[in-house]
């Protein structure tokens, strides 16, 4: 039986690897392009891409990559790639044009803090979740210390700007001495923890920038809500999807909940039935009634027109030569016979 689970944990990091190369791939294809971000390809690449990361998320979590009980170096070298997963996903989120903008920054938020988190807990970064709060309260400090404040931040963001630039100056040469099939374990070691340095800094940026965004995007919806007043009778939007990993079961809803506990998990039975109270989805143990569009006639399984009583109707009007339908039918005739197919809009031609 031991055997076996072995097999079984030796094919998931097999996956695990090849499809976070294949995530990787389709990464710096997304970030190398020339195409706009929120053109239809690189959206569709997006999406899939992260659907990828997430997955590779869950491996992660069922192969226990990560401990807190170790250090940075007892981590296996081809495993130190897997800390960046938080940090692509945050950087894919931030890239989605679809959806509300403010659940796109959260989610973005959450993954960045978390990657950031981990990175603290190895001791490869310092980063302060609290530092923020500190900055904000500028009301209540002398001009010079404002002055100050804003002299060190300054200071701060060239003298990162100045280490990222190493960073990437030497990530090239190390990329360079990866290629070779010969590379060492020291090389691919300095490559990957070189690759974590790079994210750290520029998760950081990302989170300043959503900090920046984020009280724009909270007075954009404060506008649309003082647009909305006087229109009380229009229907109510439905609630946004939020950031959920659905899972099969119980057993695997166990195990996935380990890999990011600040997103919630439920399985599938879970989420229909909330889809349901939330009025969403279709309740299945009740018959729909009254009128219904499309999409509702949809999701009930319930045809919107009857096809057999309108043909059933049909042939009877045509067997009892009712003059109304006979007018018709000879209108629609001569009509098509003076307006034939394709001729439309010529657009003033001839």
């Amino acid at each position: 039986m031991e055997s076996n689970n072995e097999e079984l944990l030796e094919n998931d990091v097999q996956s695990l690897a090849a499809m976070f190369k294949e995530g990787m791939d389709s990464y710096n294809t997304i970030v190398n392009s020339d195409q706009p971000i929120n053109s239809p390809d690189i959206q569709i690449r997006v999406k899939k891409t992260m659907k990828l990361f997430e997955q590779a998320t869950r491996l992660v979590s069922i192969t226990d990559v990560f401990s807190k009980n170790e250090g940075i170096d007892e981590v296996a070298t081809n495993d130190l790639q897997y800390f960046l997963l938080p940090a692509l996903l945050g950087s894919l989120a931030v890239k989605l044009t679809s959806g509300e903008r403010k659940d796109i920054v959260n989610v973005a938020e959450i993954y960045f803090k978390d990657f950031l988190n981990r990175c603290n807990e190895y001791g490869l970064s310092n980063y302060s979740f609290g530092e923020k709060k500190d900055e904000k309260n500028t009301d209540d400090k002398t001009e010079f210390e404002q002055l100050e404040m804003a002299v060190n931040t300054r200071a701060n963001k060239i003298q990162r700007y100045k280490a990222q630039k190493e960073l990437k100056s030497k990530l090239d040469d190390l990329k360079k001495n990866m290629e070779n099939e010969y590379a060492d374990e020291e090389i691919k070691r300095n490559y990957f923890l070189t690759l974590i340095k790079l994210y750290i800094h520029e998760a950081i940026d990302e989170l300043s920038s959503i900090d920046m965004e984020k009280p724009i995007l909270e007075h954009m919806a404060n506008l649309k809500k003082d647009d909305s007043k006087p229109q009380q009778n229009r229907r109510p939007p439905p609630p946004p999807l939020k950031p959920i990993i659905i899972t099969k079961d119980e057993i695997q809803k166990a195990v996935y909940g380990a890999g990011y506990p600040s997103i919630p998990t439920m399985t599938v039975d879970e989420f229909y039935q909330k889809r349901v109270e939330d009025g969403i989805f279709p309740d299945p143990n009740k018959k729909p009634t009254g009128s219904m569009t499309l999409q509702q006639a949809a999701l009930a399984g319930v045809p919107l027109y009857d096809d057999d009583k309108d043909e059933e109707q049909a042939e009877k009007l045509v067997e009892e030569d009712d003059e109304e339908n006979i007018a018709r039918m000879r209108a629609k005739d001569e009509f098509k016979d003076e307006h034939r197919r394709g001729w439309g809009n010529r657009m003033n031609r001839s």
